[in-house]
């Protein structure tokens, strides 16, 4: 393709010289560049892509990306554009050029991954070949791959969505992190609707404040969703109102769930010991879910997912009907099992405040006896949850036992003792692995066990390296180990 049927910019400079060039693929990184591609020399928070232009070319780039002024010079040609991330974003849509016909997002602080799962499972459920995108990777029916970021960058985000295209998926659900809305990785999807699930405290280390995590995460709404479509709204979170009133402003057809929804509202939710029973209310019907996941939240965005299913057009029979056989996510209140005489372990990628807190109670109502908690906070990230999320363990567990997350490349023993300033009651056992077994070892009957911040994670990152480490294979040969067992 040439290169000027890529750059959509107007006020582009170069490509009077350069709008000829054949372009055989794309990259921000110059590691990845191949003969005939085009290099994106994006401005970065630690780095400069214009640095590495230079590399990109011996690689065989035939021309560079990049902000106006970022480059004096380069053996290949320059296009200059206002909005380098924007250009590139653009540039992969053409580039690839196919796409699901429906495609969702969702964007939130907690909820993403299973929201998107779930409403995966309910098209599935409904006859549509569909997939989901985000943490967990691309999954659709011919399996999962790895994309790297809950958002990756925009190049891999085209280069999927033409794959599932090809593979003759018609549905797609995907992730929208703050990282990614801001950086314009999502730019050029061709959105159908969308979904705000909450939003509390997370990546202030990159926002630096609450109000510029918040307009991140609206742009789904304000700048990229089309204009008449639907805009699900979890009603019952603190930032609703914002975020309705943004989608109002936007022209779009706001419809809001959850226990004070209008929409799809939650009526009751009635735990039971592996599932729970849902009250829903729909346009002005009672419906009994028996939904097959434990803790509210998980109702909540199972209900999200539902509401996105049915405002595309699903048939209500289909998405209950579905709701009532969903599978939990991998790391998303994930039981891996349970002791012989009736305590349960549950694995959770709850790394926030308010993703604790959430988890916390939500294991209270299955849990006739303790509620035990194993957690560390990550390095390199925002350092002023760490107390917070001490004080949330100490609150609401009845023992808690701070560990190591993903240190990175800060000093796990400072990371363990910002959280402890949280809950000074704390036990603290530095090896994670050594933390679970002995949680699981001191289980009684009824108890629960909660590990979380690492999820569906496969790895504990070190100074750099990243090591192979799964909380769930750590905590079901631990069970096993007292005569306990894994869930079939």
């Amino acid at each position: 393709m040439k290169l000027k049927a890529l750059v959509k910019d107007r006020n582009a400079t170069g490509l009077e010289i350069a709008g000829d060039i054949e372009i055989k693929g794309l990259s921000a990184d110059s590691r990845r560049v191949g003969p005939g591609f085009l290099f994106a020399a994006l401005p970065g928070s630690s780095t400069d892509g214009a640095k590495f232009a230079a590399d990109a070319a011996a690689r065989g780039a035939v021309a560079i990306l990049t902000p106006k002024g970022a480059i004096a010079s380069s053996e290949i040609p320059i296009v200059e554009v206002d909005d380098a991330r924007l250009g590139l974003a653009l540039a992969a849509a053409a580039f690839y050029a196919r796409q699901p016909k429906c495609i969702a997002a969702v964007t939130g602080t907690n909820g993403k991954s299973s929201t998107v799962d779930f409403l995966r499972q309910i098209w599935a459920f409904g006859g549509k070949s569909a997939a989901s995108m985000g943490t967990l990777g691309a999954i659709g029916p011919f399996g999962a791959v790895d994309l790297g970021h809950t958002t990756p960058d925009p190049v891999a985000i085209h280069a999927t969505l033409a794959r599932l295209f090809d593979e003759g998926v018609t549905h797609a659900a995907m992730e929208a992190s703050s990282h990614g809305l801001d950086q314009r990785r999502l730019d050029g999807v061709e959105l159908s609707a969308a979904a705000f699930t909450n939003l509390t405290q997370d990546h202030l280390d990159y926002h630096h404040d609450l109000d510029t995590y918040a307009a991140a995460k609206m742009r789904l709404f304000t700048e990229l969703l089309p204009r008449g479509a639907p805009a699900i709204i979890n009603a019952d979170a603190a930032e609703a109102p914002r975020f309705e009133a943004a989608a109002q402003a936007a022209g779009l057809n706001l419809l809001t769930c959850g226990w004070r929804g209008s929409y799809l509202k939650i009526g009751e939710i009635a735990p039971k010991p592996a599932a729970q029973k849902l009250d829903l209310r729909w346009k002005g019907r009672d419906i009994a879910v028996d939904l097959p996941l434990i803790g509210e939240f998980q109702a909540i965005n199972a209900v999200a997912a539902a509401a996105l299913a049915l405002a595309l057009g699903d048939e209500e029979g289909r998405v209950f009907g579905a709701m009532r056989t969903l599978k939990p996510v991998r790391g998303r209140m994930e039981q891996v099992g349970a002791t012989k005489d009736g305590a349960h372990v549950f694995v959770d990628y709850a790394h926030t405040p308010d993703g604790l807190d959430v988890l916390l109670r939500a294991a209270r109502p299955h849990a006739p006896g303790r509620v035990i908690l194993v957690f560390g906070c990550g390095g390199d990230r925002d350092a002023g949850k760490r107390p917070k999320m001490g004080a949330i363990g100490a609150q609401h567990a009845d023992i808690v036992i701070v560990t190591d997350d993903n240190p990175r490349s800060e000093d796990p023993a400072e990371i363990r003792r910002q959280v402890i300033v949280g809950c000074p009651g704390a036990e603290e056992i530095g090896d994670r692995g050594e933390a679970i077994r002995s949680a699981v070892n001191r289980l009684q009957p009824g108890d629960a066990l909660m590990i979380a911040g690492k999820g569906h994670e496969t790895g504990q990152i070190i100074k750099g390296v990243t090591h192979k480490f799964s909380d769930q294979d750590t905590a079901l040969e631990a069970l096993i180990a007292i005569g306990g067992k894994g869930i079939a």
